[in-house]
């Protein structure tokens, strides 16, 4: 279903980030990916908070096309105050021993918050903040967002995927399409984050009744036309195929 979609509009290869916490679905994924030539990688699901999240680690990591897990309860939170769950960072160390990245999903203050102390407890491993434009502060929290920003962007080892651009508003769920409003957040997030660590996503099927794939693309080329060749580049494939460690032959 992706590959009719995403070629026409210049996708030649595509990471998939599971949506599913059935540990078997990471050998579905691979098995899928296997046999199409438009997939380069698996972003799987293993659980840090098991005690036999090792293992896996060790299993799944002899598989070149898994290249990640995505998880974000690595964390508990009261009233505002973050800490990080101790057996999970254990855990977590393991994912960089192996060279493996960690997606984070749906962006909330303690969210990010919580990725800022991981970067620092485990600045080996490679963060990736999916979906930061989603996050749509308010005149209450404006000041501690762009703090949260400000000490993602100063950790080297996070980077962010500039996707689901367009997407519902929490408050009214209304699906801002005015190129400016949108281009003014993506300039904010670029700015703090650099050419360097950003990455494109269609969040394709999730999208559906948002945006389509061209839709997606076409938005993102439109804000890079006014950057260069080589700074498109990065964001589009550079950037992933670095952070992912993807194999391109």
């Amino acid at each position: 279903m992706y590959s009719p979609q995403a070629r026409p509009v210049g996708i030649i290869g595509a990471v998939v980030v599971e949506s599913s916490s059935w540990i078997d679905d990471n050998l579905w994924y691979l098995q899928q990916c296997r046999t199409d030539p438009i997939m380069l990688g698996v972003s799987g699901t293993l659980n840090p908070a098991q005690s036999d999240f090792g293992k896996y680690v060790t299993h799944f990591s002899k598989d070149p096309m898994f290249r990640a897990i995505r998880s974000s309860r690595f964390y508990d939170a009261d009233n505002g105050k973050v800490t990080l769950k101790a057996d999970q960072v254990a855990n977590l160390r393991l994912l960089a021993e192996a060279d493996l990245a960690l997606d984070t999903a749906n962006p909330t203050m303690d969210l990010m918050q919580a990725n800022v102390q991981l970067a620092d407890a485990i600045p080996n491993l490679r963060i990736i903040m999916d979906h930061l434009p989603t996050f749509d502060p308010t005149p209450g929290n404006q000041q501690a967002y762009e703090g949260v920003v400000k000490g993602m962007a100063d950790r080297p080892n996070i980077f962010v995927k500039l996707t689901e651009v367009y997407h519902p508003r929490l408050t009214d769920n209304v699906i801002v399409r005015d190129y400016e409003t949108l281009r003014t957040r993506l300039d904010y997030l670029f700015g703090a984050f650099g050419e360097d660590r950003v990455l494109f996503g269609t969040d394709y099927p999730n999208s559906y009744g948002v945006a389509t794939i061209a839709e997606e693309v076409g938005l993102m080329k439109r804000f890079f036309s006014t950057k260069s060749r080589e700074t498109a580049e990065k964001y589009f494939w550079k950037n992933a195929t670095r952070i992912y460690k993807l194999s391109l032959t």
